[in-house]
């Protein structure tokens, strides 16, 4: 009895003081300018609104749902100095799979979908495994910069550092695919605060690194323009089949996205990302989760699948 009236009386001082507060509080800001030392600080690459104020339009073809699938196709350091422990095979020959075997698998998936990727492209592929190139140049799939390795990410390299990285794989990817190279995703969704600046004024329009939004948005950059589309982070599949997931449970978190988003679009039109690794989801034991779920996706007649350059280019002629 006697904690009960602790509680009582604990409950009883706090809402008084809730009271107050709220009486001394004029607004918000005032609130946060007595209990901080300095003003909240926001990234200022965008406007701060909600998907509420969204201008309502609809995809091509009068649909509502824009869906883009994003292979990272990837390239990784081998440490063969022959020093004691320095050297993980396990690592490297797995995650060496998804180009050699999974991401063919993924491809056939699309193929027999009829759909086109949009591959997130280490520029160290292009070396490594023309072949892969020719293959995804055969299909039409729009290619994205992805670093030049994904053993390095651009967090924290000094400001020439990271313009010649980032400059470099462009220039590379754009030789070996011969078209120009928009998009962006970085290296574990890295970036410093000038990176959209210098991808902006290289050329890019968009990016993948900020998941903050179901549609597409502006950001703030000095030159050019860049756009974050929405690449679908909260599924991705290395961090899904990374903590021991099945197929079964894949096809169902991809369902259980694309339901929401479907019903959602109703309203307001929507993105849907689906970022793949082929050293995951092109495992044989993970595939027809994926294929399983795209074949769900296609029998649905609101959904636009589509490139990322697609997307930004009808999003702006939605805006204009």
């Amino acid at each position: 009895m006697k904690h009960s009236a602790n509680r009582r009386q604990f409950l009883r001082d706090g809402l008084q003081l809730c009271a107050g507060v709220g009486v001394a509080a004029a607004s918000g800001a005032q609130l946060l300018a007595q209990t901080t030392t300095r003003a909240l600080r926001r990234p200022d690459r965008y406007e701060d609104t909600t998907i509420l104020d969204r201008k309502r339009f609809t995809w091509p073809g009068g649909k509502s749902l824009a869906l883009w699938v994003i292979p990272n196709v990837e390239a990784f350091m081998f440490d063969a100095s022959g020093a004691p422990g320095t050297s993980d095979v396990l690592a490297y020959s797995w995650r060496e799979y998804g180009t050699r075997v999974g991401l063919w698998r993924i491809a056939d998936v699309l193929d027999a979908a009829g759909l086109k990727a949009t591959v997130a492209l280490n520029a160290g592929i292009c070396e490594v495994f023309p072949q892969a190139i020719e293959e995804m140049k055969k299909r039409g799939w729009e290619m994205m910069g992805h670093n030049l390795t994904n053993s390095r990410s651009l967090r924290g390299l000094p400001l020439d550092e990271e313009t010649r990285v980032i400059h470099t794989t462009l220039q590379v990817i754009e030789r070996a695919v011969g078209t120009k190279v928009r998009g962006w995703l970085g290296t574990g969704l890295g970036e410093n605060y000038t990176t959209l600046d210098i991808l902006a004024e290289a050329g890019g329009r968009y990016t993948g690194d900020w998941n903050n939004d179901d549609l597409p948005y502006r950001m703030k950059v000095k030159t050019g323009e860049m756009y974050a589309l929405p690449y679908g982070n909260t599924i991705n599949d290395i961090t899904f089949f990374g903590a021991g997931h099945s197929a079964g449970e894949y096809y169902q978190l991809l369902v259980d996205q694309f339901d929401t988003l479907y019903a959602d679009s109703q309203k307001i039109p929507r993105v849907m990302g689906i970022p793949l690794h082929p050293f995951h989801t092109g495992q044989p034991l993970h595939i027809k989760g994926f294929e399983r779920a795209i074949q769900y996706m296609k029998k649905r007649d609101r959904v636009w699948f589509a490139t990322g350059n697609q997307i930004v280019d009808a999003y702006q002629a939605a805006q204009a």
